[in-house]
């Protein structure tokens, strides 16, 4: 059980495959379009239950709970060398020869 008053998140679809625009790619129009919603819970609940949340700028949302006390996960993608490489370029064209690896 989950206490009102928890962090949480939550999802809601919202629009149904059939209901996306037609000029989006194949792949995408078969996946509805999701929302995920953090907030403090406005009742006691269990996950998978409909709930309402209301978010830290006061907006009341309602949705399926998914996770309690979720996590901030911030991913960039895969490492690319080749970014690297670019920025000591850039570092080298605005401020001159600052290039320290010998790239």
């Amino acid at each position: 059980m989950i206490k009102k008053g928890e962090w949480v998140r939550i999802e809601k679809t919202i629009l149904e495959p059939e209901e996306r625009a037609p000029q989006i790619p194949d792949d995408t129009k078969k996946l509805p379009m999701v929302m995920w919603a953090k907030g403090f819970l406005q009742e006691d609940a269990e996950i998978g239950d409909t709930v309402v949340v209301v978010t830290r700028t006061g907006r009341c949302e309602t949705g399926t709970l998914i996770e309690a006390n979720p996590n901030y996960e911030l991913n960039y993608g895969e490492f690319l060398p080749e970014l690297l490489k670019i920025s000591y370029m850039v570092r080298e064209e605005l401020f001159g020869d600052q290039d320290e690896a010998g790239l």
